[in-house]
């Protein structure tokens, strides 16, 4: 039987430092039939200049934004663009292991999942191994999901057959959170593949390790994504910190 086509969306914006090795940690995949979508966010370094060698394989698709328009923007164009069965998601500085998309695809094919996700491994800005797993839960629930984003942006896939293409919201971070939400709430549960498929580059000065933009940010998916009002959301942003400092560390392994 024919393996069904992968898109793998790809946004980036100053990766210059990062994106060849992204780029071929997907050529370098045991399964093969792939396409990679690269929408760049208006990058002012060298990014697109590393980016046009690999252009000349044709499953390899490039397109830039004329103005920085931040992640969500660029990962809607790229879904726009997309022609798989399977939408996949890459940032530019993380890495997928070679087995990868073979694993996960066949996972998602045996246990007939519309939807899944994989624990991964951390790395430092300089590529070493911080001897660090995030895992998740092994039957995801939406309630779960809602307190907690388990699921690792360079680890989803979906099949477009099942979801149709899912709209990503515009706000600059968070939209994958958000983006798996309106996956759950139709499916209810997501599993994991039970193993590390993917590596998480951990930048220092990222916005993922800023605490007071996360909180601010999280806060804006109860207001804007699930349209609470000030008072509910304050609660629910109780209940994610006591999930965030409490129960996801349970997930966090050593290796």
């Amino acid at each position: 039987m024919e393996e069904p086509l992968v898109s793998v969306i790809i946004p980036t914006f100053n990766s210059e430092k990062y994106i060849s090795d992204t780029i071929q940690s997907v050529q370098n995949q045991s399964y093969q039939n792939w396409e990679v979508i690269i929408v760049d966010d208006a990058s002012t370094d060298e990014t697109q200049t590393i980016i046009t060698p690999f252009l000349t394989n044709k499953r390899i698709k490039f397109y830039s934004l004329e103005k920085n328009s931040g992640t969500g923007v660029a990962r809607n164009l790229a879904v726009s663009k997309a022609s798989g069965k399977y939408i996949s998601f890459l940032d530019a500085d993380d890495l997928w292991k070679p087995e990868k998309l073979e694993k996960q695809i066949n996972f998602m094919q045996k246990q007939k999942l519309p939807f899944t996700f994989s624990f991964y491994d951390c790395i430092d800005d300089e590529g070493k191994l911080l001897g660090k797993r995030l895992e998740a839960p092994r039957n995801l629930s939406y309630t779960q999901l809602f307190f907690c984003n388990y699921v690792g942006n360079l680890t989803g896939i979906y099949d477009v057959e099942y979801f149709g293409k899912i709209s990503i919201s515009s706000i600059r971070k968070r939209q994958d959170w958000m983006h798996w939400l309106t996956l759950l709430k139709k499916i209810k549960t997501a599993k994991p593949v039970p193993e590390s498929l993917a590596i998480y580059r951990i930048r220092k000065n990222s916005l993922s390790n800023s605490k007071t933009a996360l909180i601010q940010y999280n806060f804006a998916v109860y207001r804007q994504f699930h349209g609470f009002n000030w008072i509910v959301s304050v609660f629910c942003m109780i209940g994610f910190l006591f999930t965030q400092l409490l129960i996801k560390p349970l997930y966090s392994k050593k290796i």
